[in-house]
């Protein structure tokens, strides 16, 4: 078996123990997955650090939508990077775009030299780039640590090729994690195809949640009320197939 880091996404405290229990090697904290994440609150990264025992970085997003943000959006994931690191995170998660589709590399840098000494991380804001290769040296530029990507792709499944040739392109130079989409029956392939160490996916099932019947709250076509759950052994299999 191949050593593999494997990164957990979750955003409940149940999802964090999961992660701890299943062998995730880090968490990336977010909340809103239906957004596409957005940042956690305070509350939730202070235990999600406590409880979980593992190096958790902080997902920075102040909305859902596109990845050009203003100057006070902007403002905002100063703050909240500022307060991420006070309150002990391992790490940072963001993605700045310009409207042209380019790394905003300016922005970038200057939220990475705030993180200092803490590993940064370009989201899948960079599947949005008018140009993967051209996005990825300036992502380099900025002095991130690594870069998530599907390879432009919905699914990583779909985006393997791309990302076997990023990361030739990165020779080491920075970390690609490859994820978006990841799912077990396709995970060996993705692997093998890659070439990647770094993978990340939220391994969720989607549920029944256990509602008292009387409450008359109706959020799905069939009347139940859906949630979405992780569990150790998903996140023990998911590991499996990606290191076989």
């Amino acid at each position: 078996m191949r050593k593999i880091v494997f990164e957990l996404c979750a955003e409940s405290i149940a999802g964090c123990i999961a992660a701890r229990d299943g062998g995730a090697d880090r968490i990336e904290l977010c909340t809103g997955l239906s957004e596409d994440g957005l940042t956690p609150s305070h509350a939730l990264i202070t235990e999600a650090i406590r409880r979980s025992g593992l190096p958790v970085h902080v997902l920075l997003r102040p909305r859902g939508g596109d990845f050009v943000y203003s100057a006070d959006e902007f403002a905002l994931m100063r703050v909240d990077l500022l307060h991420a690191k006070e309150l002990g995170a391992a790490g940072i998660v963001l993605g700045v775009l310009q409207a042209d589709g380019r790394v905003d590399v300016e922005r970038t840098k200057e939220l990475v030299a705030l993180a200092a000494p803490l590993q940064v991380t370009f989201h899948r804001a960079f599947d949005h780039a008018a140009s993967l290769e051209a996005a990825l040296e300036d992502v380099i530029a900025t002095g991130c640590s690594r870069v998530l990507t599907s390879g432009g792709a919905a699914m990583v499944s779909s985006g393997a090729t791309m990302l076997a040739k990023l990361v030739r392109q990165a020779a080491g130079r920075i970390e690609i994690a490859v994820g978006g989409g990841l799912r077990l029956e396709d995970a060996a392939m993705v692997a093998e195809t890659t070439g990647a160490v770094h993978f990340h996916g939220s391994v969720r099932r989607r549920e029944v949640a256990p509602i008292v019947e009387s409450q008359a709250i109706v959020t799905a076509r069939d009347g139940a009320v859906l949630r979405w759950n992780v569990y150790p052994e998903d996140i023990r299999s998911m590991i499996g197939a990606l290191s076989a």
